[in-house]
C-alpha cells in the first residue's frame, strides 16, 4: 500500500556508490546487489506490476535483455508488489529478468525512486519510475528520474551505447 504522507527521496549521481540491497524474488529468493559484484547493472524501478506504463517498460526490457547481456548488462526490476503479483507478471508477460519486491519501499528511498506523484487528480507518495546503472565497482554510472516508460530502453541503450 502506498504512503498518503508525503515524502520525497533523494535522487543518486553519477559517481557515487550504490546503496547495497537484498530483496525477494518473485520466489522468495533473496537477490542481493553484491550477487553482481563485477558486473554492470540495469536496475530500474517500477510503481506497480501488470499495469499499462509498466508493462510497455518491462516489455521492452525483455525484449532487448539478450543484446543488453551481451553489452554487459543485467537487468533487475523494483517494485513495492510482492511475490505472487510479480510472479503473475513475469509469467503473463514471459519476463525474462528478476522483478524485485520493494514493499516497504527501503530500496526505492535509498535510490532516490520514491516521492509524490499525481494519478486520477490525487497525490500519493510512491515507487517513481525510474533507472540506475551501476558498474562493476558498485559506482552509479547513469541515473535517470521521472522516466517515461514509452521508448525507456532505447534512449537507454543510446545513452550507454548499446
Amino acid at each position: 500500500m502506498e504512503s498518503l504522507v508525503s515524502e520525497t527521496s533523494t535522487p543518486l549521481a553519477v559517481g557515487q556508490h550504490a546503496p547495497q540491497f537484498s530483496l525477494a524474488d518473485a520466489a522468495g529468493k533473496q537477490v542481493s546487489l553484491s550477487d553482481y559484484a563485477g558486473k554492470n547493472v540495469v536496475v530500474y524501478f517500477y510503481p506497480k506490476a501488470a499495469t499499462p506504463g509498466c508493462t510497455t517498460e518491462a516489455c521492452d526490457f525483455r525484449d532487448n535483455l539478450n543484446s543488453m547481456r551481451a553489452a554487459g548488462y543485467e537487468v533487475l526490476g523494483i517494485s513495492p508488489d510482492q511475490g505472487e503479483a510479480l510472479t503473475s507478471f513475469t509469467e503473463a508477460e514471459e519476463l525474462n529478468f528478476p522483478l524485485l519486491s520493494d514493499p516497504d519501499f527501503a530500496v526505492a528511498k535509498a535510490y532516490g525512486s520514491y516521492g509524490d506523484k499525481e494519478f486520477n487528480g490525487k497525490t500519493f507518495s510512491g515507487t517513481l519510475r525510474s533507472t540506475v546503472v551501476i558498474n562493476g565497482d558498485g559506482v552509479i554510472s547513469h541515473a535517470e528520474y521521472n522516466v517515461a516508460a514509452d521508448g525507456h530502453v532505447a534512449r537507454l541503450r543510446e545513452s550507454l551505447g548499446i
